[in-house]
């Protein structure tokens, strides 16, 4: 009888403990708490839902926004021995039906839709039965930032889900996101209308990827083939347009590496076959626009590129976060050009309203403080990863040792003096401008506007004009990535003085700033990024205990055992065992199915399943081996 989330945790999912924050999220589930959960790609929020409804009479309706995605999860957990299913336009009138019925009968769990099916007025009315046959122990809505139209990836259908509280008053709602600034954050509590959430966020930190910025080159598309050709594993790489796609998948394919695109300009039917045959390792890497995001559960891809430059920091950590969700090392390479700026910049000046073709301004104007962030992040001499925590407001110290920057330092100066220019300039014109117009001000430009607002009398009025303009916009978005200053959302970046800017204009705190000799960065040092990488038999157990190069081979005759039970039962490798059970497999060698059963991954129903047979395998390769 399973009765506790510690036993359903193992027994239907392998696992003995639980990640940071899933336990206490499950209680407050367990006790009909209205939820935000805000959780990295690959931190296990799906279990922050699935587990509670296992423990609950009822049924929980997850709302997902794409058919990919639900049908990938459904089949994880039917493999689990866990009543799912999911109701969308895929089905035949038949098939709907049969799952209806057992959706009535009380034998599922878990009903995956989508917001449209949601709200359909056919659907309604089976809710309604369900409600007073099964019960509804409560609403789980994944990827819940699309609520928000302050979100990168804002879809209207979404909004219809603030109805839910309305018609089913007493059912608990939890919210479900992995990116989500405090302004999204704020959006998501309103529009869905929770009622005194109980509010949890992880850190956005993901230790396991390694970040690199590169140069983008005429030898860009060599670099990028070495890359794919380095990695042991699946790749990801994102293009910003159709034609892009194409043509590096084509290159990719003459250069011997197994590729498929995947963007908007493709059938249905064949966007669906190029995801299934990547998540089941039919083909090694990905070409594709950022159509391709929410749907991917493919926790064992070992590098993401961004072959050009994404249009926002969101974007950039949600797509980046597609490697690595196994916890084990992935890389993430940015290839970051100044062509990839213009194009960016012609995209956001045709953003127009429909109706009356006049310029959508306030769009623009965010769309383009989005890409100002992007930009710094690509030029930033400083730790990659202060610079996207940031964004979601988490404080990172530095210095992670997973990104090109702290592995390769630039050198550090003290330029608190010219913090405090800058400051007082904040300071004197009562905190009213962009950074812009303060860069004038100091530089003692000569400008109306200027000389209009008495800002040319000022004391800070031409002190900075031993610095050029690239250096003072250096400084100022230094100082907001280091907390030193804020800087408003709407699109206008006028800067704020907080408590951290007033410890450096009473010179109680110094300012160091990395400087960057060079426009980009030195490809030699961007590209060394493979020094991070640990070996696929991780180092867990002692040297002396195992030969590294037998666990190595016996690790690759699982993942060949892994690949075709999964390409008869037709599901994806991982959903037979995640890399990180066979890793562990192939360290610790296994031989009874007690011993079988401690391997972290391995639960009742999946030793049940699969257990001898990997057990054999073992058996065998140690007589052998001997």
């Amino acid at each position: 009888m399973i009765n506790s989330p510690q036993q359903a945790l193992k027994h239907y999912f392998g696992y003995d403990r639980f990640r940071e924050g899933q336990q206490e999220i499950i209680e407050g589930a367990l006790n009909d708490r209205d939820l935000l959960v805000i959780m990295p790609t690959g931190g296990g929020k799906s279990l922050c839902f699935q587990i509670p409804a296992l423990l609950k009479s009822g049924l929980t309706i997850v709302v997902s926004p794409l058919i990919a995605l639900m049908e990938d999860q459904v089949t994880a957990l039917l493999n689990n021995g866990i009543g799912a299913t999911f109701l969308n336009s895929s089905l035949s009138s038949g098939d709907r039906y049969q799952r209806e019925s057992e959706i009535l009968a009380g034998s599922i769990k878990l009903l995956y839709v989508s917001p449209e099916r949601l709200f359909n007025e056919s659907f309604l009315p089976f809710l309604e039965v369900v409600k007073s046959r099964v019960g509804i122990s409560g609403f789980a809505i994944d990827e819940a930032h699309c609520v928000s139209a302050w979100g990168h990836d804002f879809r209207p259908d979404y909004r219809q889900l603030g109805q839910l509280r309305a018609k089913y008053p007493e059912v608990p709602i939890m919210a479900l996101t992995a990116t989500a600034t405090e302004r999204v954050r704020q959006d998501i509590l309103d529009q869905l209308k929770l009622r005194s959430p109980q509010t949890l966020i992880t850190s956005f930190n993901r230790p396991n990827l390694y970040y690199e910025v590169i140069p983008k080159t005429k030898n860009s598309y060599s670099q990028l083939l070495k890359k794919i050709q380095d990695v042991d594993g699946s790749a990801i790489v994102y293009c910003n347009s159709k034609k892009r796609v194409d043509e590096i998948a084509a290159k990719l394919n003459q250069d011997d590496v197994s590729t498929l695109p995947y963007h908007a300009g493709l059938e249905s039917k064949i966007r669906t076959d190029h995801q299934n045959r990547f998540i089941r390792d039919d083909v090694r890497v990905m070409i594709a626009t950022i159509a391709f995001g929410m749907g991917i559960n493919k926790p064992d891809v070992r590098l993401v590129v961004h072959y050009d430059l994404p249009k926002n920091i969101e974007g950039y950590y949600q797509e980046s976060g597609r490697a690595g969700r196994d916890g084990e090392a992935a890389e993430c390479t940015l290839f970051y050009g100044a062509g990839d700026v213009g194009t960016i910049e012609y995209l956001i000046g045709q953003k127009v309203d429909p109706e009356t073709n006049q310029p959508l301004e306030h769009e623009q104007r965010l769309a383009r403080q989005q890409l100002q962030t992007v930009i710094y992040y690509a030029e930033a001499p400083e730790c990659r990863r202060t610079i996207q925590l940031r964004y979601f407001g988490e404080n990172f110290a530095g210095n992670c040792g997973k990104c090109d920057n702290c592995l390769y330092p630039k050198p550090k100066v003290d330029c608190s003096v010219d913090a405090q220019k800058l400051l007082s300039g904040v300071a004197r014109t009562q905190e009213r401008y962009g950074i812009k117009y303060l860069v004038d001000v100091l530089r003692g430009i000569k400008d109306p506007k200027i000389s209009e607002r008495g800002h040319d009398r000022l004391s800070v009025y031409g002190i900075g004009k031993d610095k050029t303009l690239e250096a003072w916009f250096d400084l100022g978005r230094s100082l907001i990535h280091q907390g030193l200053v804020d800087r408003s959302n709407d699109g206008y970046n006028i800067l704020k003085l907080n408590a951290q800017s007033w410890e450096v204009m009473r010179s109680e705190r110094q300012v160091y700033m990395s400087i960057r000799p060079e426009k980009t960065f030195s490809s030699e040092k961007a590209s060394n990024s493979e020094k991070t990488f640990s070996s696929k038999i991780s180092p867990k157990t002692p040297a002396s205990q195992v030969n590294r190069e037998a666990a190595e081979m016996l690790y690759q005759e699982l993942r060949s055992l892994r690949k075709t039970i999964a390409d008869k039962s037709k599901i994806a490798p991982y959903i037979v065992f995640p890399d990180a059970s066979l890793m562990a497999m192939a360290q610790q060698q296994p031989v009874t199915k007690a011993q079988l059963l401690k391997i972290s991954g391995v639960g009742d129903r999946k030793l049940e399943q699969y257990g001898q047979q990997f057990i054999d395998l073992i058996d065998n390769f140690t007589k052998e081996t001997k």
